[in-house]
């Protein structure tokens, strides 16, 4: 045992000379004077209690017996030993037999205790790693993150792996989710066919492999640089959430505490990507509400469908591409999670317009054709009642009514066909009535001061709305990005009039792709703007001080990029579409 350390070290390890010497004090009153008294491995003495004395040509041996695979013995040395009666000798070997009972007592007691003592430390060590991948595991409710962390673990802890990879189920079966080392990724495809993987699936018990040339289960399916290979199921409650499997180009790689280690690490990575699946599933059913929320303001207006979609996936590229730029921007960076924020934010911004009018919002003209064809009646009545012309009068009121921002003469027109009234039967007909006179007097747009006042009020009826959905903490601003989309830097904004840093940099992005989107799509009261004259309204806004203007600069400079990235922008899906959990019954 362990030969190549001298017998004095090895000694030590079950014997401390502090011990033996209280063993050789207690023996020595007992033996004849002048004895040497040692301890032996094999022939060779290794304590001795006056090594000057050593040697003499005589001594007494008892061996000690011990669970330690060395040659021990005690022994007694004298240089007269053969001048000793038999009954002296006797006395010698009994006290000789005493020591060595007590002795191998002693050496069993210490076994015990060091025995005891690495259990306690490897459950301290099992503990500390429980502890430790309980919050590395479980720091995340993302599967990536999961099995990143997993594979990170694998990677830097005590392990004696070069290469490993993590398989979850799909529909079609396990594949590879991540892994480390140079993986060749044929060669890991191939385990799955292999029976060893389906009995570990089947079994949900880990394995060691140190030669997998020996085992007729999966030997013929491995490349020459695996030689040894630890496969452990990561389970959950009957469930095989999926596969970790650690390889090395050594044969005898690994240990039955390697294997420990693994299953305590398997043990907490299964529950947390239950967990996973199960945040994931909720986000799932989450995200169909909310675009389902979205396209209900799509059906009531077909001129603006689409918009919030496209509000969101640029939002979230124009976003993404401010972070990645360090010069301008450097304070501003927004991660996984303020992406997907700005991306919900961007579809849900119009929801409150679910409460406004519906003859407010899909307001195409002024006056609506049924109310100016009235007007048309009366201003018929009157020129066939006074004989006068009344068609080019008519005609240009219906321009006007077509009109977003009529000129100084048009609105003088209006005036003065208002005041313009006639009796017929007695009866007094005005060609204007006071609520048509006003909605022929707005100078931009087509709605009045209170149809603006029931748009503008959209933003604080989404808030009203959504407040009501239990929203994650990663979307715990989204209620203020949409409240405040409609805000202006210089407090112009609806619906609170909040001005400068009140206003959230999220909202801010998300008002200018609001804006660039309302004015190049076609909408009831226009055709849709071109992209320059759309930039330029922006540059005019931001001049204004109504916009950041270094973000609408920005903007200008990439709408080319940012555009092409809203394309491949694909936030609207969970991270993995992974549900596909086995059954062990279902892989026997």
């Amino acid at each position: 045992m362990n030969n190549h350390i001298k017998p004095e070290t090895r000694l030590k390890k079950f014997l401390k000379p502090k011990k033996l010497k209280a063993f050789f004090k207690k023996a020595q009153p007992l033996l004849p004077e002048n004895s040497l008294l040692c301890i032996y491995i094999g022939s060779t003495p290794v304590f001795c209690t006056d090594p000057s004395l050593y040697p003499f040509d005589k001594t007494i041996f008892t061996p000690i017996a011990n669970a330690t695979d060395e040659d021990l013995s005690i022994g007694v040395s004298l240089q007269n030993l053969e001048e000793l009666s038999e009954k002296e000798r006797n006395q010698i070997k009994a006290v000789l037999e005493f020591m060595s009972y007590s002795m191998a007592a002693h050496i069993e007691s210490e076994k015990a205790r060091r025995l005891l003592g690495e259990e306690t430390l490897a459950k301290y060590r099992e503990l500390a790693l429980l502890h430790r991948s309980i919050v590395e595991l479980n720091n995340s409710l993302r599967l990536k993150d999961v099995i990143s962390a997993l594979i990170q673990e694998c990677r830097t802890s005590a392990l004696p792996a070069e290469m490993g990879a993590v398989y979850l189920p799909e529909e079609d079966g396990f594949t590879i989710f991540d892994s480390f080392g140079a993986v060749d990724a044929g060669t890991f495809e191939k385990l799955v066919e292999c029976p060893l993987f389906k009995d570990i699936i089947a079994s949900l018990r880990g394995e060691i492999l140190n030669d997998v040339k020996l085992d007729c289960r999966c030997g013929s399916k491995l490349c020459d640089n695996i030689r040894s290979l630890l496969i452990m199921p990561i389970p959950s409650p009957n469930l095989c959430e999926g596969v970790l499997i650690l390889t090395s180009q050594c044969v005898n790689a690994f240990s039955a505490a390697h294997l420990k280690h693994v299953a305590t690490l398997a043990s907490v990575a299964g529950i947390s990507i239950s967990n996973a699946y199960n945040f994931e599933s909720i986000r799932v059913l989450m995200d169909a509400l909310l675009k389902a929320l979205a396209e209900a303001i799509d059906a009531r207006d077909p001129f603006t469908a689409g918009h919030s979609d496209r509000v969101a996936h640029l939002a979230v590229a124009f976003a993404r591409l401010i972070s990645l730029e360090d010069d301008k921007f450097h304070e501003l960076c927004f991660t996984d999670e303020h992406l997907r924020e700005i991306f919900y934010s961007g579809i849900l911004h119009d929801i409150g317009k679910i409460g406004i009018k519906e003859e407010v919002l899909t307001k195409k003209t002024r006056l609506p054709k049924s109310m100016l064809d009235v007007i048309g009646m009366r201003m018929k009545l009157f020129g066939i009642h006074y004989q006068k012309e009344w068609e080019p009068d008519y005609k240009r009121l219906k321009q006007i009514n077509l009109s977003l921002c009529p000129h100084q003469e048009d609105l003088d027109f209006i005036h003065t066909i208002s005041e313009v009234k006639f009796k017929i039967n007695g009866s007094s007909i005005h060609l204007l009535h006071p609520e048509e006179r006003k909605c022929l007097l707005v100078r931009k747009g087509n709605l009045t001061s209170e149809e603006r006042q029931e748009i503008e009020r959209h933003p604080a009826e989404s808030q009203r709305i959504l407040e009501h959905i239990p929203f994650h903490d990663d979307l715990s601003q989204l209620l203020t990005i949409i409240g405040q989309h409609h805000e202006r830097l210089d407090g112009s904004g609806y619906p609170e009039g909040i001005k400068g840093d009140d206003i959230l940099i999220q909202s801010q992005i998300l008002a200018i792709v609001d804006i660039y989107d309302a004015i190049t799509q076609e909408r009831h009261y226009k055709p849709a703007t071109p992209q320059a004259r759309a930039l330029k309204i922006l540059a005019e806004e931001a001049e204004e001080g109504k916009l950041n203007k270094s973000l609408v600069t920005f903007f200008i400079d990439n709408i080319l990029q940012i555009e092409k990235g809203a394309d491949s922008i694909n936030l609207d899906r969970p991270v993995s579409p992974r549900f596909c959990k086995i059954p062990r019954n279902n892989l026997n």
